[in-house]
């Protein structure tokens, strides 16, 4: 899969998870960028996009991530 295709399919579950049709992500997005990206879901979008890409990422991972470029670095090395 390419970023882009994996950066598409994270807009859906970006739009599913924060219920906001109208939703653009980047990759230079970040939590601050996102109404109601608060912690609780975080936890939330974590387990949409590992349901979503069938694959869990490591703690280290988690907390690493600084944009929505990281977590496509991750999701690229998964496929």
């Amino acid at each position: 899969m390419s970023r882009i295709e994996i950066l598409s399919q994270l807009q859906k579950v970006f739009a599913e998870v924060f219920d906001d049709d109208d939703i653009v992500i980047t990759e230079e997005t970040v939590a601050d960028d996102v109404d109601g990206w608060d912690s609780l879901n975080h936890i939330t979008l974590i387990a949409e996009v590992e349901d979503n890409f069938d694959m869990k990422f490591a703690m280290k991972d988690v907390i690493g991530m600084k944009n929505i470029g990281d977590m496509v670095d991750i999701l690229e090395l998964e496929e």
